[in-house]
């Protein structure tokens, strides 16, 4: 039996992963968890998956988990997670917060020689240097990525070696507004952004998904995660999110992971790996029913997230991790009305331009760089 904690469990990827161990006949068990603001459904999970650990974002979740939960080993904010991270009997971490909070329980699991099943892409965005330098450092340590484009990279790099990749290819549903121009984003509103039409995510994802700032961000990841070069990635909007992504070998052979939109596939293989198991959590996909296998190129005068992200990846250092910062500020100040959708890129885009770019030699000079990002975005733009 594999011993997880799950960081993020009140998310849809921390809810997904719940509901494989529920179908996993006890393979699996879970030793921790960690939520949010979401304290009722955090205490719903901790009655039915009775875990050892737990930590709450917010001192009034402390307080309420507290009282029903006297004896458990309880932590608060951010701190909390990196707490978890720090024990030692589990064996998988699944880090499914939302940001840049997600690294230093990272790099403790690490440190550990655990391994990370990884939905946090701002770890490797904002930390991916350091992070490698780590797995060299800890050879037991392993990164099983849980993003459905890069566990589809992961599984179909299997087919080949590395040596032998010629490209690899990360499909994207084109997000909400995929065929819109600039001049239709200029009013839209958050209830508009949030529709996304195949996935059910998170807020703050979908905004990316609209922007394509998300698929910007796996493009730093994919570099990080698998050593391939920024001229050697290239990204594809397939609406029908049904090709996860893909890679093409030297000899034109192309590899695919084809999949119905479903988080829980790539969690249970990141639980899994090597191995494969059946489970009665996930449908088949059926064939007969997927008429059409559509591809385009992304429309970047529109959607300027994917080249802002090339930009920031090859300049490198931390130049990623203010991407990441302004980006996620920028999304805060939009879902609570202060600023327009479009206003996203201007943010990314000044950010970027005012920052000199550091080494990173550890994860307080991500820390750093991080808050004074953020300290700028708000000072400029928040009303």
């Amino acid at each position: 039996m594999k011993k997880i904690i799950i960081l993020g469990s009140t998310g849809s990827i921390g809810t997904n992963a719940l509901e494989v161990v529920r179908k996993s006949n006890e393979k699996f068990q879970v030793v921790g968890l960690s939520g949010h603001r979401n304290h009722k459904l955090l205490l719903e999970q901790i009655r039915e998956f009775q875990p050892k650990y737990v930590s709450v974002g917010t001192e009034e979740g402390y307080e309420i988990i507290k009282r029903e939960f006297p004896n458990i080993e309880l932590y608060c904010k951010d701190e909390g997670l990196k707490e978890l991270a720090l024990k030692d009997d589990y064996d998988i971490l699944l880090t499914a917060v939302s940001g840049a909070i997600g690294i230093e329980a990272t790099v403790e699991g690490i440190k550990k020689g655990k391994r990370i099943a990884l939905a946090n892409k701002e770890t490797m965005v904002a930390a991916g240097p350091y992070i490698n330098k780590l797995l060299k450092e800890n050879l037991k340590a392993e990164i099983v990525p849980v993003d459905s484009e890069h566990s589809a990279i992961f599984q179909s790099l299997l087919g080949g070696r590395r040596e032998e990749v010629r490209k690899i290819i990360i499909t994207a549903s084109g997000g909400t507004f995929r065929g819109k121009k600039r001049e239709e984003l200029k009013d839209v509103t958050v209830e508009q952004a949030l529709k996304h039409p195949n996935w059910a995510m998170g807020k703050k994802i979908t905004i990316d998904s609209s922007t394509l700032v998300n698929k910007g961000l796996e493009v730093i990841e994919a570099h990080e995660l698998f050593g391939v070069s920024y001229e050697d990635i290239e990204v594809l909007v397939h609406p029908q999110s049904i090709i996860h992504s893909m890679v093409e070998f030297k000899d034109r052979a192309v590899i695919a992971q084809l999949g119905a939109p479903d988080m829980k596939l790539p969690i249970q293989y990141a639980f899994t790996y090597p191995e494969r198991e059946a489970s009665s959590a996930l449908e088949p996909l059926d064939f007969t029913k997927v008429s059409t296998l559509t591809f385009e190129k992304p429309d970047h005068q529109t959607f300027k997230g994917i080249e802002l992200a090339f930009k920031a990846g090859k300049i490198g250092k931390t130049m990623p991790a203010v991407l990441n910062a302004a980006n996620e500020v920028a999304v805060e100040l939009f879902l609570k009305g202060k600023i327009k959708f479009l206003t996203i890129y201007e943010i990314i885009e000044k950010a970027m331009e005012r920052h000199i770019p550091l080494e990173i030699d550890g994860v307080e000079i991500i820390k750093k760089v991080d808050s004074e990002t953020r300290e700028w975005v708000y000072l400029n733009y928040e009303v």
